[in-house]
């Protein structure tokens, strides 16, 4: 089926008005790519983020438009945006002018899965899209759904976390994850051997996620189980959490996250439990070492992929 592109050009910082007075006209389903907003969204969400693709800052640079699609035929959703264009331009957002673009014939329900290539990671692991998780090539399948949520092991910071487990996970572990996202860790300490596997993540649809994942690759509670909270703010949490005994603990966020939990991070290291921490741009490495060292933790390892840092780490003896 043969589909148009039409893009609108918008005033700057108006891109959300004029796709709110597009909804309401009766198109809902929008792209918006608009620098203002882009920046006002990175700045409302700071402490999540340590590093934006510079490309992509690029692209929006200056941009200001919202993209939508319909089919080739629909001359009459065509005729009817037209003339609410028309009416808009008139309400101070600017003209509005409208480009359309004839795009190829293809299944858009299933190409953006061309994005999910198997990912060999390490020496014996492969993270596969649920939908190729026969493509094992003889290593050790991870299979998600990566259309869900972070984790796709795409990412040197979790590719540098999974060939370190490779290294310290022991048949038997007990592994506990700490931002777990889409589970992808903690179903790669299964993998690996361990017996048992907690994925802890403040967002609360990351839970279901991270268990449907599991799922995928047969593992269910009491195997792995998927937590949603805030270790640093529940106390109850945290002492159901504290009271368990890990060999592996697993810290794949971002530089300011594992800063705020290095205080709480020695509650759960017994004398011979390995941290891992990753998600650390390279100009941040050395607070991430600093907030580790003043709770105790000694790093003992660090591995560095681009521009992104990997510590391994221990209690400290007293």
């Amino acid at each position: 089926m043969a589909y148009l592109e039409l893009t609108i050009d918008t005033v700057p910082g108006k891109a959300e008005k004029t796709a709110a007075a597009l909804t309401a006209g009766g198109f809902s389903e929008l792209i918006m790519e608009d620098q203002g907003e882009f920046e006002a969204f990175l700045e409302e969400n700071r402490a999540c983020w340590d590093y934006i693709d510079e490309e992509l800052q690029e692209k929006l640079q200056g941009l200001s438009c919202i993209k939508l699609y319909l089919e080739d035929a629909d001359k009459a959703g065509l005729f009817r945006l037209e003339a609410l264009l028309e009416k808009l331009r008139g309400e101070e957002l600017g003209q509005l002018q409208l480009t359309v673009k004839p795009l190829a014939e293809e299944n858009w329900e299933e190409s953006w899965k061309d994005n999910y290539p198997p990912q060999p990671i390490g020496e014996k692991l492969i993270v596969l899209p649920y939908w190729r998780a026969d493509e094992t090539d003889g290593r050790l399948p991870v299979i998600l759904d990566p259309g869900l949520t972070f984790g796709t092991g795409a990412h040197p910071s979790t590719q540098m976390v999974v060939e370190t487990m490779e290294t310290v996970i022991k048949p038997g572990a007990a592994c506990l994850d700490l931002g777990s996202g889409s589970g992808i860790l903690s179903i790669t300490a299964l993998r690996l051997g361990a017996k048992s596997a907690i994925g802890v993540d403040i967002d609360p649809k990351a839970e279901d996620i991270a268990r449907e994942n599991a799922a995928y690759n047969g593992f269910s509670a009491p195997a792995f189980t998927a937590l949603t909270g805030n270790v640093v703010a529940d106390k109850a949490l945290m002492d159901k959490l504290s009271a368990e005994q890990y060999d592996v603990v697993l810290v794949n966020i971002v530089a300011d996250v594992i800063i705020g939990l290095a205080p709480v991070l020695p509650r759960f290291l017994g004398e011979n439990t390995t941290l891992i921490c990753s998600g650390i741009l390279d100009t941040r490495l050395s607070d991430v070492v600093n907030a580790l060292e003043q709770a105790g933790i000694a790093v003992t390892a660090t591995k560095a992929k681009e521009e992104w840092r990997c510590v391994s780490a221990k209690r400290r003896s007293v």
